[in-house]
């Protein structure tokens, strides 16, 4: 009666081992394929020409400075400061990716508050009679 439960168990423990590695592979293939959809939609919201300036990290460590000149589905291309040469990046070589633009939500708020302190210095200014 005890061979026959340890060999239940160690079947048992076999089959929860080679059920529990595939699951674990699957989903590092996932987070893979969600974090290359991040990198594309933060590229996407960065958009294209000179003034859309990045630093990108890849997974091979090597950096790239330039700005965004295509996007596509499976890559974006960037023209590098430093030589003008054209690189397709793949979005899963991506490791980070550093932005200088400003989004126009934040451009109208700079706007608001220029004018809003000019309003405040004019008053300013008025009030000393």
């Amino acid at each position: 009666m005890s061979k026959r439960l340890i060999s239940l168990l160690v079947c048992e423990a076999l089959i929860l081992f080679v059920c529990s590695t595939s699951v674990s592979a699957g989903s590092r293939e996932d987070k893979a394929a969600k974090y290359a959809e991040k990198v594309r939609m933060a590229v996407g919201k960065l958009g294209t020409g000179p003034s859309a300036r990045v630093e990108v990290k890849l997974q091979d460590k090597s950096k790239l400075k330039g700005y965004i000149d295509q996007i596509a589905d499976d890559h974006f291309v960037v023209i590098s400061d430093s030589t003008g040469a054209a690189t397709a990046i793949p979005y899963p070589q991506v490791k980070q990716v550093k932005g200088n633009n400003l989004s126009t939500g934040a451009k109208i708020a700079i706007g608001v508050g220029v004018v809003a302190l000019l309003v405040l210095f004019a008053f300013a200014v008025g009030d000393r009679r």
